[in-house]
């Protein structure tokens, strides 16, 4: 769990470095089969790791909006003041974790039951969905994408 949370943060990151060189219009811009633009997804992508991790808490949650987070660098700071909470929860994962129970309210008023690693493993796969979505766009503006390659970024170990 821990490295593949590891393994979103490392690629969020590349991938604020490849927006730098990228103008605002760009990023902002509305595109095709997503929240957005590529600013608006990144944006989204720390705000539902951020909202999962609090209902897993049992702490409110709500939706933080995009309209105050036009810029590179106010996204950052979004990531990084979310980003605390979320990995001291992460660095706290242990298996007794995996299969706690949450209840879910649904939209339409009815309950889901959910299991902790369930929700996790959600969360690990939204992200990397929406830098797939990053990867296309990237393309279509003339721009080498990030890798999404977990291999060789160091982030396992081999016990000897």
């Amino acid at each position: 769990m821990k490295t593949l949370f590891t393994y979103n943060w490392t690629v969020r990151e590349e991938w604020y470095r490849w927006c730098e060189d990228v103008p605002l219009e760009e990023l902002l811009k509305v595109r095709t089969g997503g929240v957005g633009g590529i600013l608006h997804t990144l944006f989204h992508i720390i705000d539902v790791e951020w909202s999962w991790i609090r209902v897993l808490k049992g702490e409110a949650d709500f939706q933080e909006s995009f309209e105050g987070y036009q810029s590179l660098e106010k996204v950052k700071e979004l990531d990084e003041l979310f980003k605390k909470e979320v990995k001291e929860f992460v660095l706290e994962w242990g298996s007794g974790f995996e299969n706690k129970i949450l209840q879910e309210t649904r939209q339409d008023g009815s309950m889901e039951t959910l299991l902790w690693g369930e929700v996790m493993r959600h969360v690990i796969a939204h992200e990397i969905h929406h830098i797939g979505q990053l990867s296309v766009w990237s393309r279509e503006i003339g721009k080498q994408p990030v890798s999404a390659n977990l291999i060789g970024k160091g982030l396992t170990t081999i016990e000897t």
